[in-house]
């Protein structure tokens, strides 16, 4: 079959409309693999917004948020680092398996609800992007940020709970995502985590990057760790094992590194523990959001399931404290914002609230510890 992806100069239904449907990934996924993404010509990011824009004329127009400066009187000679992290909830579970009792159907149609992930994206124009729950990558993601000037990567569950939902795209995953005209890749790796010595179904992907306008190396790596209560223990073994594999890719915190995660885990879990008191001496960059900077936010995902509300602090990202500075940060919803049904919504299309980081390297890169 022919892919044809339009050319830059095209509109609504050459670029949005020809990402497949969920019902035609089987039938192009050898199509799908075959793309070359260098051959696909560029889109102006300004176009793409402009067609997710139509696609939404009817829904009531996306949230405002503000980033905090957070930059102390420390100048630095580069561009800062944008990073980031995002559970955009698999668009098979949310139809299929989350139960989000306040949330209508209709504020769930992948056609609409794409376009509000991608216009969050294009918003905050990341340079970097962590993803988790990601089952429309093959036929959305990486046909889009490709010509959005990105390289792509992506590494699925081994058992996604998507597949157990009729009519779905795929098994979910974690994706990765940096812009090529900023970064060259140096090494990637997809870890399988382990918990007590045996391969579980959650997974990481970690790269070794290079700036290219400093030559500095840094790791950045992304991972959705098991979810619910009572698994605290198995979140914890899957912590150490995904702390273990970037010992060794950053060489002991010789690379600096930034960790975008859903930890499924609050601040009180031992887990959260363990990054925190890590030899690779991490710190949470949300933390910096709070009057002392010691405090997580109170929430980064809302929703309402038929059990009642269930309001959590999830998702992080960590950085290497000693060699990354954090200028600012994206300013989380207010409960105002979210309104009394929550998350997701015809206005905001996941139950985890995206995070975003602009990060800049610290000036001494001898300093270590």
């Amino acid at each position: 079959p022919v892919c044809s992806m339009g050319n830059s100069t095209s509109r609504l239904y050459s670029v949005l409309a020809k990402t497949l449907s969920s019902g035609a990934v089987s039938q192009h996924q050898d199509c799908l693999e075959q793309l070359d993404p260098a051959r696909l010509d560029p889109i102006d990011p300004k176009d793409l917004l402009e067609e997710c824009q139509i696609v939404l004329q009817k829904r009531p127009p996306r949230f405002q948020r503000s980033f905090v400066n957070l930059k102390k009187n420390t100048a630095s000679n580069h561009r800062p680092i944008r990073v980031m992290q995002w559970n955009i909830l698999a668009q098979a579970l949310g139809e299929g398996k989350d139960n989000f009792v306040q949330c209508p159907m209709e504020a769930l149609k992948w056609e609409e609800r794409k376009c509000l992930i991608l216009e969050e994206i294009l918003a905050y124009k990341p340079d970097i992007l962590c993803l988790q729950e990601v089952d429309h990558y093959f036929d959305t993601f990486e046909p889009l940020l490709s010509r959005l000037g990105y390289q792509c990567t992506f590494f699925p569950k081994p058992w996604s709970p998507c597949l157990d939902v009729e009519r779905n795209n795929g098994p979910d995953g974690c994706a990765l995502f940096f812009l090529k005209d900023r970064f060259e890749l140096i090494n990637s790796a997809n870890i399988r985590l382990t918990a007590m010595k045996l391969k579980t179904n959650q997974v990481a992907i970690a790269q070794t990057l290079k700036c290219h306008e400093t030559g500095r190396l840094f790791c950045i790596a992304v991972t959705h760790l098991k979810a619910r209560t009572g698994w605290e223990r198995f979140r914890s073994a899957q912590g150490c094992d995904l702390l273990q594999n970037l010992k060794n890719i950053t060489q002991g915190a010789k690379i600096p590194l930034i960790v975008c995660g859903d930890f499924n885990a609050e601040p009180t879990e031992e887990v959260y523990r363990e990054f925190s008191n890590s030899s690779l001496n991490l710190n949470s960059a949300y933390k910096l959001l709070s009057p002392d900077g010691q405090s997580e936010p109170p929430y980064t995902t809302w929703k309402i399931r038929p059990s009642g509300e269930c309001r959590h602090t999830l998702d992080y990202i960590w950085y290497s404290q000693h060699a990354l500075n954090v200028n600012s940060a994206l300013g989380l919803l207010t409960e105002e914002q979210i309104g009394p049904n929550r998350l997701p919504s015809f206005n905001y299309p996941s139950d985890h609230l995206s995070l975003v980081c602009d990060f800049s390297f610290n000036q001494d890169p001898d300093r270590l510890l």
